[in-house]
C-alpha cells in the first residue's frame, strides 16, 4: 500500500507522520493530535514554510526534513494537567507509547535529581487507569463520536446534494457540543493577533472554531466586562447565530465570520477604540455578525419580481435588510441568547438603532447615496458629532461586506467562485419562472474576470478610497491588496479573450469549404447533363 510521509516540528521537536494515501482524514487529524499530545479538543494548525496555514488531511504535499511543516497548539486548555484526562482520550494515542515516554523521563530525572518525583508516579497511575477503561468501556459514546442522523425532512438546499437549506437539528447540535467544547480554550496570543489583520484566511478553521474566535473578538474588545455580557449568554447567542445561517455557498456562516473579522480588524488598524465609544464598537461588531441572518441566496430583485413573503411583508423596500434585521433581534428577544439584557433602556434603544441603521446601510441599492453622503462630511469629518459618526459606522459595514478582494487571492478568489453559484443560480430560476433575468448574474454572459473588474473599479476603490482618506494607514492594508486584485483579474479577462479569439480562428480555418454546384459535361446531342458527385 503507498504510503505518505510527512516531516513537521512540534514545540520545536522534530516529528515524522506517516499514512496511507487514502487514509480517512479524521485518522490523520488524529495522527497530528497525538504528534502534539494535544487534548481532545483543543485547536490544532499545521504551517507551510511560508507560514501560511494549510489544511490538516489526507491531501497533505510530501515535504522532506529540509522543508519541515510546523504544527502548532493554537488553542489550549491551560487548566487541564499535562497529562489529565483530556490528553489520555485523544483518538489515536497511544498509550503503550506514552508509557515508553514517561520510563525514559523517569530514567532522565533519576539520574538528574537522584529520586523520582511523585509526579511521576501519579502520571503512570493515570496511564494504567485509562488503559484499565479503554480494555472494559462497553460504549464509546464518551470518546465524543456523533453521527449525522439528519431525516432530510426540510426544505433542500438548491446548492447541495443530500443537504436542507436550513441546518437541521442534529447538525447544529453537533457543532453547539464542539463549541462548547472548546469554548474555554486559551487562543494563542500569535492567532489573535492574526484575527486582526485582513489577510486572515478563514477557509482553514471549522464553524465550531470560528465561534471561538468570534468570542474572542467579543473579550478582546472588553464587550463582556464593559456590558456585563455573561459567557454562556454569549456562548448562545453566538450558537443561535450560527443556526440561523443557511447552508448555501456564500451568505452563510463562514461569510458572517468574514465580514465580523474584517470589521474586528479595522477597529484595531484605526484605533479606533481611542476616536468611539464602547457602545458604537459593539454595534459595529454586533451589526456585522447578524447582518445576513437566513439569507436564502436570493437577492432583493429576486424577492421583489417573484413577489416573495418578504418583498409582501417589507413592501419591496431593502426586505433582506429588514428580514437579517429582524431575525438578529428575534434571537435578542430570548432572555438566555440576549447580550443585551444586563443593559439600561436607553443604551439598548441606542443599540437598536445602531444595528438597524447598519445592515439596512449593506443594501447595495443605498450604495452612492451612502458613499455621497460620507464624501461630503470628510472634509468636516468629526469624531464628537453623532451624525458623523453614524455615517461613517454605514461606512464601516459596508466595506467590510465586500472586503474579500482585499484578502490574500488564495483566501478571496474561492469566495469568487461561491457568489458565483449563488448568482447563477439565481439567474437560472429567474429564467425558469420568467422573471427579469439580473444581467450581472447571467451564466450565459458573465466570466468569472468580468464580473470583478468592472465591480472593482466602479465600487470597490471609490469606497475603500473614501474610508482611507479618513484613515490613511489602510492604504497598503486594503487599497494595495485591492489593486492587485484588478490587475489580476485584469490579465485573466485579457487571457480569456485571446482564447476565444484563438478559438474562433481555428473553428474558421477548420469549418469545410462550402460545396459548389456540380460542373455541367456536354451531351452527345449538344445539350448538358450535370456531373454527378
Amino acid at each position: 500500500m503507498a504510503t505518505k510521509i510527512i516531516y513537521f516540528t512540534v514545540n520545536g521537536r522534530p516529528e515524522q507522520a506517516e499514512f496511507p494515501v487514502d487514509c480517512p482524514s479524521q485518522d490523520v487529524k488524529d495522527l497530528f493530535r497525538a504528534a502534539a499530545e494535544a487534548g481532545p479538543h483543543d485547536i490544532l494548525k499545521l504551517y507551510n514554510t511560508k507560514g501560511n496555514i494549510i489544511n490538516i488531511s489526507p491531501q497533505l504535499a510530501p515535504n522532506s526534513p529540509h522543508s519541515c511543516y510546523k504544527l502548532e497548539v493554537v488553542a489550549a486548555d491551560c487548566n487541564s494537567e499535562l497529562l489529565g484526562s483530556d490528553l489520555i482520550i485523544a483518538l489515536g494515542f497511544d498509550l503503550s507509547s506514552m508509557e515508553k515516554r514517561l520510563q525514559s523521563l523517569e530514567k532522565r530525572i533519576l539520574t538528574e535529581a537522584a529520586e523520582t518525583p511523585a509526579i511521576v508516579y501519579e502520571m503512570k497511575r493515570q496511564v494504567e487507569s485509562f488503559r484499565e477503561k479503554l480494555e472494559s468501556v462497553e460504549h464509546l459514546s464518551w470518546l465524543g463520536l456523533y453521527k449525522d442522523m439528519s431525516d432530510g425532512t426540510h426544505k433542500p438546499s438548491p446548492f447541495y446534494h443530500k443537504r436542507t437549506l436550513r441546518k437541521t437539528r442534529e447538525e447544529c447540535e453537533h457543532v453547539k457540543e464542539k463549541f462548547l467544547q472548546m469554548s474555554s480554550l486559551e487562543v494563542s496570543l500569535e492567532v489573535r493577533q492574526y484575527l486582526k489583520t485582513p489577510t486572515f484566511d478563514n477557509w482553514q478553521w471549522e464553524d465550531a472554531e470560528i465561534m471561538v474566535l468570534l468570542q474572542v473578538m467579543y473579550t478582546d474588545l472588553d464587550f463582556i466586562s464593559t456590558f456585563n455580557i455573561e459567557l454562556d449568554v454569549l456562548q448562545q447567542f453566538l450558537y443561535e447565530l450560527y443556526r440561523r445561517y443557511n447552508n448555501i455557498p456564500f451568505h452563510n456562516f463562514k461569510h458572517c465570520f468574514c465580514v465580523t473579522q474584517m470589521m474586528y480588524g479595522l477597529i484595531w488598524l484605526t484605533d479606533l477604540r481611542s476616536k468611539m465609544d464602547s457602545i458604537d464598537l459593539l454595534i459595529m461588531l454586533t451589526s456585522a455578525v447578524c447582518h445576513d441572518l437566513d439569507h436564502t441566496g436570493y437577492n432583493n430583485a429576486y424577492q421583489i419580481n417573484a413577489r416573495t413573503e418578504l418583498a409582501l411583508r417589507y413592501n419591496d423596500i431593502s426586505p433582506l435588510e429588514n428580514h437579517h434585521c429582524a431575525v438578529a433581534f428575534e434571537i435578542l428577544e430570548k432572555t438566555e441568547s440576549n447580550i443585551f439584557r444586563n443593559l439600561s433602556t436607553e443604551q439598548f434603544k441606542r443599540i437598536r438603532e445602531g444595528i438597524i441603521k447598519c445592515i439596512l446601510a449593506t443594501d447595495m441599492t443605498r450604495h452612492t447615496e451612502i458613499l455621497n453622503k460620507f464624501k461630503a462630511l470628510l472634509p468636516v469629518f468629526n469624531f464628537s458629532n453623532k451624525d458623523h459618526r453614524d455615517v461613517l459606522m454605514m461606512i464601516m459595514i459596508k466595506v467590510s461586506d465586500i472586503s474579500n478582494e482585499a484578502r490574500p487571492m488564495d483566501v478571496a478568489e474561492p469566495w469568487l467562485d461561491c457568489l458565483l453559484q449563488e448568482f447563477f443560480n439565481q439567474s437560472d430560476m429567474e429564467k425558469l419562472e420568467g422573471l427579469p433575468v439580473t444581467p450581472f448574474m447571467d451564466r450565459d454572459k458573465v466570466t468569472k474576470p468580468s464580473s470583478q473588474t468592472g465591480f472593482i473599479r466602479f465600487v470597490l476603490f471609490p469606497l475603500f478610497t473614501e474610508l482611507a482618506n479618513l484613515f490613511p494607514c489602510l492604504e497598503q492594508h486594503i487599497i494595495d491588496p485591492v489593486r492587485k486584485a484588478l490587475d489580476y483579474y485584469t490579465e485573466m479577462e485579457k487571457a480569456l479573450e485571446r482564447e476565444k479569439q484563438n478559438w474562433a480562428q481555428s473553428e474558421k480555418m477548420v469549418k469545410p469549404s462550402t460545396l459548389k454546384e456540380p460542373e455541367a459535361r456536354p451531351e452527345p446531342g449538344g445539350t448538358t447533363k450535370p456531373v454527378s458527385l
